[in-house]
């Protein structure tokens, strides 16, 4: 489609020379005569550019340009004029316009200018279609007490610079939770590296996080700048950090205490400003008796600990992924969003779900690309070649009931917690159980205490 400009003169002349030659150079021109017939075209039609001319009979070019911004008009104007002087200039600048030519015009260096405001307004465009779709890539979506407490710890965790331990399933959205705390943070503007630690080979690791010098070891034909370096002013996530090698993670804890990194077959230590961000699906402190992890490592890194729950923990929010994954996906494909009836949601909400919120989305993948019709039943839940029909039975009742009075367990601590403030001494007086008791009944659940709360029980 041809990028649009709406010309905005008084001289006849003027309206049809320059309108004349941006018609030949691809564009789709209107011209009016006023500021007055200029806002009465932009209330009714989009345009790319907006040439403006300063001196118009009746309303101003200046003034013209200020009811624009006024109406939220956001395309580019280019200012115009045969008696221009610096402090028109200025003043058309502070009130927003791209640019500013002087009468008469050079035809070749207008059409230079409005070039550059149409590209600088596909770009501006662009800009925020990418954003918006990292802002829907971003969203945690839930309404259940857990995702509101997960949304609640992300917040309080963005701001400040204390590193982050995730723990969770595979599946969970442990990815998810490390990107919507750098979007949150002051280095949002900055790198978000990630470096799976469980999907690199053992040789290949401390090159990839710290960098190489050529001629190290075979292979290394060039200087490289490791994920650390790459990450430098912004935050690096280390995924599956349980993954990782006892040799490497000694390095990687000399460049948390002392913020250098020293590259494979360097000697000069290289300053690196980095947030770093791990996750793991490990029960660390068993790794750790096993001889497998690093205690020091460890309490490095979990400075501010965050628990992903497992889909099966939170069966509320089952339709409303569904729902939310169906529409992304479906703006992926280019379908219409398939709706899900009673039995499919009670199906969807009956089954364990082993891999977590992943496994939800495959699945609506999978049923947005096989069903043909426009509502999806429980029928559909199975799939030719497929591992058959979700299974909503358990296989183990006794699992199945334990299962079920952890979340209520969960649920009931939250509550509590929630309408005693946070304060754990009342919350246990409540609940009729030891404060040590109930601390340790919530990191099983993964309910991290408020600092707040837990300075003021200090100062109790």
């Amino acid at each position: 489609m041809k990028p649009s400009v709406l010309l905005v003169d008084d001289e006849a002349g003027v309206r049809s020379a320059l309108g004349g030659v941006l018609r030949d150079e691809g564009y789709a021109v209107e011209a009016v005569e006023s500021g007055e017939a200029c806002l009465d075209r932009v209330a009714r039609a989009a345009y790319d550019v907006i040439v403006l001319d300063i001196w118009l009979p009746g309303m101003d070019g200046l003034v013209t340009l200020q009811r624009l911004r006024e109406r939220r008009v956001d395309a580019p104007v280019v200012m115009i004029s045969g008696h221009g002087n610096i402090e028109s200039a200025v003043r058309a600048v502070k009130l927003g316009a791209y640019d500013f030519v002087e009468k008469p015009l050079s035809l070749e260096k207008t059409v230079l200018v409005i070039g550059n405001a149409v590209r600088q307004r596909r770009l501006e465009a662009e800009n925020r279609a990418l954003r918006a779709h990292v802002d829907r890539r971003l969203t945690m979506v839930g309404e259940s007490s857990v995702m509101a407490q997960l949304r609640e710890q992300v917040a309080m965790a963005a701001p400040t610079n204390g590193r982050v331990l995730i723990f969770g399933e595979n599946g969970t959205g442990k990815e998810l939770v490390a990107r919507s705390i750098h979007s949150l943070s002051r280095r949002r503007n900055a790198p978000f590296i990630e470096v799976n630690c469980a999907a690199i080979p053992e040789e290949l690791i401390e090159s990839e996080l710290f960098g190489h010098m050529k001629g190290s070891f075979t292979g290394a034909v060039s200087d490289r700048r490791g994920k650390f370096e790459l990450a430098d002013g912004g935050t690096l996530f280390l995924d599956e950090i349980g993954d990782m090698r006892l040799k490497t993670q000694a390095k990687v804890l000399r460049a948390l205490q002392e913020q250098v990194v020293e590259p494979v077959g360097g000697n000069a230590s290289v300053k690196v400003d980095v947030r770093v961000l791990a996750a793991t699906n490990k029960d660390l402190p068993s790794e750790i008796r096993a001889g497998r992890f690093r205690e020091d490592l460890y309490f490095r890194l979990n400075v501010i600990p965050i628990s992903v729950p497992p889909l099966r923990h939170r069966d509320t929010d089952i339709s409303v992924l569904a729902d939310h994954f169906m529409s992304e996906l479906a703006r992926e494909y280019g379908r219409r969003p398939k709706r899900f009836d009673a039995g499919a949601l009670t199906g969807l909400r009956s089954y364990r779900w082993p891999g977590n919120v992943r496994e939800l989305r495959n699945v609506i993948e999978r049923l947005i690309i096989m069903v043909p019709g426009d509502t999806i039943t429980l029928e559909d839940l199975a799939f030719p070649g497929g591992s058959g029909r979700l299974t909503t039975e358990e296989p183990d009742v006794v699992e199945h009931l334990h299962d079920a009075r952890d979340r209520f367990e969960r649920d009931y601590i939250l509550k509590t917690l929630a309408a005693q403030q946070g304060n754990i001494s009342r919350t246990a007086d409540v609940l009729g159980v030891e404060r040590s008791n109930l601390y340790r009944k919530m990191r099983s659940f993964g309910i991290v205490p408020s600092r707040k709360a837990e300075e003021e029980e200090e100062t109790a």
